[in-house]
């Protein structure tokens, strides 16, 4: 699976490599939302109670490394968590950080996602 080109692949995303050179961050509207490791790990943005749910289900599904533990995972990329189930995780990592804009702007957003 190309986690990239999901990411950037969802409206207004931004990637940025603020951290060190190949570590990609995806923002959107400056909200981060995603940290990539090509190849090793993402960590992802989460709803707290799907946080749980998820590090459950899954043994490569981790408290998020470096970030808050309780709003974010880190999902080691060995193949363990199915493409379409990490794809989703992505999607809705970007729908976690726009609930946290303003009203206006999430509305705006929220009506670019696409529906499956």
């Amino acid at each position: 699976m190309d986690l990239d080109a999901v990411a950037r692949g969802l409206p207004e995303v931004t990637v940025s490599e603020p951290f060190a050179p190949g570590l990609p961050v995806y923002k959107v509207a400056g909200k981060v939302f995603a940290i990539h490791q090509p190849g090793e790990q993402v960590t992802l943005k989460c709803d707290p109670g799907l946080a749980l749910e998820l590090r459950a289900q899954y043994a490569a599904v981790i408290p998020g490394y470096h970030t808050n533990k309780r709003l974010w995972n880190t999902v080691l990329l060995d193949g363990t968590v199915p493409h379409d189930e990490l794809a989703e995780l992505v999607r809705h990592a970007w729908e976690q950080a726009v609930r946290g804009l303003r009203k206006a702007d999430r509305d705006r957003l929220l009506a670019l996602l696409p529906r499956e």
